[in-house]
């Protein structure tokens, strides 16, 4: 039998698999399976950015009155929205005219190179999305993920976030605790129960706990002292996590570094964040997640290549209910 295509076995291969590489890039950090398990991939149709709605306030004719007292009906603005940028992001299954032609000839050879190939494509994946989602959003010259280290930031009282001046708009400000003593369990415990307090509203409260490496290590300290255990089932699928008032406490290094292009920082290690991910948002291009496109042969090479693109962005729409231990 004649060897297959390679051009088109790759091709082929990328579009059968694309629904399972999206949703193992969404399973392969703890942060996006708590989104996709509550609902909160937002799949996206298009426009210029991606809009946001949210309340920033109260309405504000609501009174107490008596009798014929007048009542306030002024009208209120309490809706707003948040816009964001899309962000592209791409990865490339190539392959020389040697390995199609020579080196791979045969069904079998051919086929273990494209499993290979779209194997590790898929796990660069995984780990540069995984970076961004904790990074500052610095990596690439600008054009990585809005990462949680810009909006749920060090400093809340600054920068902007979704087009909104948080120095200007108090109601755009995440909550923040300083840990000066990252090894110090008494302390990491004060500053968790100061920041569970701080981003808790009635119900509203934060349903897991990302740590990086020295915190969540300082946390785990403590819990031996008092004979604590992983919980089983109240994390993330496939995430082991520690339990602080009943939400999980996943360590998550944001990925491993799959090149040298500038990523803008993963989750730092001694940074946690208490987070409420009822208002957080994974929006992806419904037509351009984990979507491979046609092949492109090389003008001045024996060379073809698939490119595998991305397009969305983390989005939020509530940052007061919040929080990062720096």
């Amino acid at each position: 039998m004649a060897s297959p295509n390679l051009s088109e076995l790759v091709t082929t291969t990328l579009r059968d698999r694309q629904g399972a590489l999206a949703d193992n890039v969404s399973k392969s950090n703890a942060l996006l399976s708590t989104l996709d398990s509550r609902g909160n991939i937002d799949l996206v149709d298009g426009g210029r950015t991606i809009v946001r709605e949210l309340e920033y306030a109260q309405n504000s004719t609501f009174q107490y009155y008596s009798g014929y007292e007048t009542l306030d009906i002024s009208p209120s603005d309490v809706f707003s929205a948040a816009e964001y940028t899309w962000k592209q992001a791409a990865v490339n299954v190539s392959w020389s005219g040697l390995e199609a032609r020579v080196q791979n000839a045969g069904d079998a050879a051919s086929i273990k190179l494209v499993a290979n190939r779209i194997k590790n494509a898929e796990k660069t994946m995984k780990n540069e999305i995984s970076i961004g989602i904790y990074s500052d959003g610095t990596g690439s010259g600008g054009r990585q993920i809005t990462g949680l280290q810009s909006q749920v930031a060090d400093d809340p009282t600054t920068g902007t976030v979704g087009g909104i001046d948080r120095s200007v708009h108090s109601f755009w400000q995440n909550q923040q605790v300083t840990n000066t003593s990252p090894t110090s369990t008494v302390e990491l415990a004060a500053d968790m129960r100061a920041l569970w307090v701080a981003c808790t509203r009635g119900t509203d409260q934060p349903d897991i706990i990302v740590s990086g490496a020295a915190l969540y290590d300082t946390f785990w300290a403590d819990l031996q002292a008092i004979q604590r255990v992983t919980s089983a089932g109240t994390g993330p699928k496939g995430f082991k996590s520690l339990d602080f008032r009943g939400i999980p406490v996943v360590l998550d290094g944001g990925g491993a570094t799959g090149n040298a292009q500038d990523h803008g920082g993963g989750l730092n290690t001694n940074r946690m964040y208490f987070l409420n991910t009822e208002y957080l948002f994974w929006s992806v291009h419904s037509n351009t997640n984990m979507v491979p496109l046609e092949d492109k042969t090389a003008i001045n090479q024996d060379a073809t290549v698939v490119p595998l693109i991305w397009a969305g962005n983390l989005t939020g729409s509530n940052f007061s209910l919040q929080g990062v231990i720096t």
